[in-house]
């Protein structure tokens, strides 16, 4: 396992990915998804957190959705796999 060395906000993940910001939330709500490690919970106060991804979860996110894209029948199948919110799907078909 490497060393993290840097974690990022989900909300700053979206604008470097240039990606919805719902769509991710939706993606690492489930810490299976991705490697085990890349997804972190940083407390921010009592009882409340937010999601941040060590810098190689930023990669792999990137890379599990440049695969998504190859074409329009992976992009559906990947939607069905990982947002269950029928809105957002709705919302990143296109």
């Amino acid at each position: 396992m490497t060393t993290v060395r840097f974690v990022f906000t989900i909300d700053y993940v979206a604008e470097i990915l240039d990606e919805d910001v719902d769509l991710l939330r939706e993606i690492i709500s489930n810490d299976d998804n991705l490697t085990y490690g890349n997804i972190i919970s940083v407390v921010t106060g009592d009882d409340e957190s937010t999601s941040a991804l060590a810098d190689d979860g930023v990669d792999e996110l990137r890379q599990m959705l440049s695969d998504a894209r190859r074409s329009a029948e992976t992009w559906q199948e990947f939607l069905d796999c990982f947002v269950l919110d029928e809105e957002i799907a709705a919302r990143v078909k296109t």
